[in-house]
């Protein structure tokens, strides 16, 4: 009964939360499978970002739950910010859950399965469900274990967790806790290993990755802790590019803007949030910048790197947003020229400052700006791409696509390649002619010593 299987809802954060208590598993002993149809024991971690997102993992757990009617020793655990969000609440619905673990305990986990185990074994009752979600001190530091797939060239890595810019949208502050940072040294040495390993890419992530360290290191020569930790990972020998998300629109002060005019490595990508175009929804949203301030930034970003990539988030239909709100965001969002984005219908999160706003925006009138904002981007995506059509651009081969028969790679602007290659170039960073386009995916040749292959 050892057999584990962890299935992952929300963000890049929880993918690296996941991949860590995986690790430290297989260090106790525990096989991972890849399917739950495998599995002795069952762990959904889960997101709270959105109600939806909620009700799909109590709507997974309940499901599972059928299971243990007819396998009895089965362990079914919930993990991360609905864990931490509801606690034992999450019981009225799921009596039969075995364990529920907050996003500060992680690395409790393997503890938790080892006694439950151990008591299975022995024929003691189990008792009461395991649940733990109180804040832990250095909680942070936890999140450093990897499960590296063979070849594997990009990886992860958390330098920062916790939120404490309260937006009045936002579940996250409940969810991840105040903000805290790893020891620079630490992360360092992370990537260190990981390059040893083959790793090319690191992405480092945070939930406002920009306000790394802000408290525990000094500003050196006008250089921020955030900017002083990429240049210090950009010198590892064997890491090619760097990347990291999520950042925050105040987070990009002079040095950072200039870090991508300096640091080759630094890929020219930015996730840069909007959330809204308006400055009045701003000011509600409790988001400490204006439409004319984020279009700053972008501007000054492409000055430094002109083809720089921009992918954003933003939420529509947020209280009290008219339709002369939602004109200012379409606007900003046609200047700024997307290439991906991430666009949410607002909805309603207890324990929230939005949640108690009158003026709701109603669901019809949600949806229909939401596809407005779609089929910019749809337009906006395609036009991108369809210029990139002839050029040569430098792709990282990650390994063998969906369907085996050919591989992919992103380019630096992190654009998803597909193209024929000999296994050998895995890791290798190599010219892609682009010959065709579609939305989200490049099709191209590879380009050697001047002679496409």
């Amino acid at each position: 009964m050892n057999r584990v299987h962890i299935k992952t809802y929300g963000c890049q954060m929880n993918e690296r939360d996941s991949e860590a208590v995986a690790a430290m598993l297989r260090a106790r002993g525990y096989r991972i499978v890849g399917t739950e149809d495998e599995c002795d024991i069952m762990l959904l971690n889960t997101c709270s970002v959105r109600d939806a997102a909620e009700q799909k993992a109590i709507g997974k757990a309940g499901y599972l739950s059928a299971r243990k009617k007819k396998q009895p020793d089965f362990v079914l655990g919930i993990l991360g910010c609905m864990a931490q969000n509801r606690g034992a609440a999450l019981l009225d619905q799921l009596p039969d859950v075995d364990l529920i673990v907050g996003t500060q305990k992680f690395h409790q986990v393997p503890d938790y399965l080892d006694n439950l185990r151990a008591a299975r074994a022995a024929g003691v009752p189990v008792g009461e469900t395991i649940v733990d979600i109180a804040e832990e001190a250095g909680s942070q530091n936890t999140i450093r274990e990897h499960v590296l797939a063979e070849k594997q060239v990009s990886a992860f890595v958390s330098i920062q967790q916790g939120c404490n810019m309260d937006c009045a949208f936002c579940i996250v502050p409940k969810t991840r806790g105040d903000e805290r940072s790893r020891p620079m040294d630490d992360i360092v040495r992370e990537c260190e290993q990981l390059a040893a390993k083959g790793v090319r890419e690191i992405t480092l992530l945070g939930q406002i990755v920009t306000s790394y360290g802000r408290r525990d290191y000094t500003h050196t020569g006008g250089i921020s802790p955030f900017v002083q930790l990429i240049e210090r990972v950009h010198a590892i020998p064997g890491i090619a590019r760097i990347r990291f998300t999520s950042p925050h629109p105040r987070g990009f002060k002079q040095d950072l803007v200039e870090a991508y005019g300096r640091l080759p490595k630094l890929c020219p990508y930015v996730h840069l949030p909007l959330q809204s175009g308006s400055n009045r929804i701003l000011k509600a949203m409790n988001r400490p910048y204006s439409r004319e301030r984020y279009q700053e930034i972008v501007d000054a970003l492409r000055a430094v790197t002109p083809d720089m990539y921009f992918s954003t988030d933003v939420i529509v239909g947020f209280p009290g947003e008219t339709d002369e709100d939602f004109a200012q965001t379409r606007e900003l969002f046609e200047a700024c020229n997307y290439d991906m984005a991430y666009i949410f219908k607002y909805s309603i999160r207890t324990g929230t400052v939005a949640a108690e706003l009158a003026d709701q925006v109603p669901d019809e009138v949600k949806e229909r700006r939401n596809q407005i904002l779609l089929d910019l981007l749809r337009a906006n995506s395609e036009r991108r791409n369809a210029a990139l059509l002839g050029t040569v651009e430098e792709v990282l081969v990650e390994g063998p696509d969906k369907t085996g028969q050919k591989f992919t790679g992103r380019t630096r602007g992190n654009r998803v390649c597909v193209f024929a290659a000999d296994p050998r170039l895995v890791g290798e960073l190599v010219p892609l002619k682009i010959e065709r386009a579609s939305v989200s995916t490049l099709y191209g040749s590879l380009v050697l010593s001047g002679v496409e292959v």
